[in-house]
């Protein structure tokens, strides 16, 4: 038996025409009426329109969550099932989805107010750095106020946040081989997601998560719990917190994890797996 875990993408993923293959089945339509009116608007409308309404944070986590999860449901159907589970950021709902901690309309609204509050954070920046001495990195994000590693995605790719002046002036102290400024409205993953964060607890508050069928790895911490109480609380550090998704990757080759599957659109995860994890057997499925 193939020890299996499944990962989620999270923004950053999403592509015009994404979901248009699983939008066209006939038994997915219910769910897809659920979810437009929980959200008020049509996901397939918003994956196919031309004018890449997909990449806003608005639009951009709730379609990743619901292409993601209809995904997961036909691989159960199949027989198909993982023994862990981890997703990087927003993937980290579809994650709890696939481990039967909330259904999917829970998971859903969750992942609205999520992008709410988001999109309307303004004032920070992100930018991914590629190429860098990580000694060097971490001395001076302990040395610049306002900046954090936001995703530590592997020994050469990491995206640090923050406001845009400490940003500026991190990059200006470091050498790196390429550093991209990212489109996003915040500094998402950051202490400056704390107003946003406080407002999302109380909605968490209100829901009762169930203890996960298969362990789950979070963002904020990879020890893998099915423990309700603790997943709740991870993911509630989750949007100020970093992604240690290349702490990730160790634990599941730790774990001893023969095969990672990539479910979603693009093969980012992959990617970063690949580099971290060379001896792992990696698939994609979107």
């Amino acid at each position: 038996m193939t020890t299996t875990a499944w990962i989620f993408p999270g923004q950053g993923s999403q592509k015009i025409g994404m979901g248009a293959d699983l939008f066209e089945q006939s038994e997915l339509q219910a769910q897809l009426e659920l979810a437009k009116n929980i959200l008020g608007w049509s996901i397939p409308e918003i994956c196919s329109d031309p004018e890449d309404k997909i990449s806003k944070t608005l639009y951009t986590q709730p379609s990743l969550y619901v292409v993601e999860t209809l995904l997961v449901d036909q691989l159960k159907k199949q027989g198909q099932s993982p023994n862990y589970v981890a997703g990087h950021s927003l993937g980290e709902y579809v994650a709890l989805y696939a481990a039967g901690v909330f259904d999917f309309e829970t998971g859903l609204k969750l992942v609205k107010c999520r992008a709410e509050l988001m999109a309307k954070t303004a004032g920070g920046q992100m930018a991914a750095l590629i190429g860098f001495n990580r000694e060097q990195l971490e001395q001076q994000i302990q040395q610049i106020e306002n900046v954090v590693l936001a995703n530590d995605n592997s020994d050469a790719q990491v995206v640090i946040s923050g406001t845009p002046e400490a940003v500026d002036q991190l990059l200006a102290n470091i050498k790196v081989k390429r550093a991209i400024k990212l489109n996003v409205s915040g500094a998402f993953h950051s202490p400056l997601m704390a107003e946003a964060a406080t407002e999302f607890q109380q909605i968490l508050d209100g829901i009762t998560f169930n203890s996960a069928e298969v362990p789950v790895l979070s963002n904020v911490d990879p020890t893998p719990t099915t423990d309700p109480t603790l997943l709740k609380q991870r993911l509630t550090q989750q949007m100020t917190g970093s992604v240690r998704w290349r702490e990730i990757c160790l634990q599941l080759s730790a774990l001893e994890v023969q095969q990672v599957v990539e479910i979603g659109p693009g093969n980012v995860l992959t990617g970063l797996m690949k580099r971290t994890c060379p001896k792992i057997l990696l698939q994609n499925i979107s």
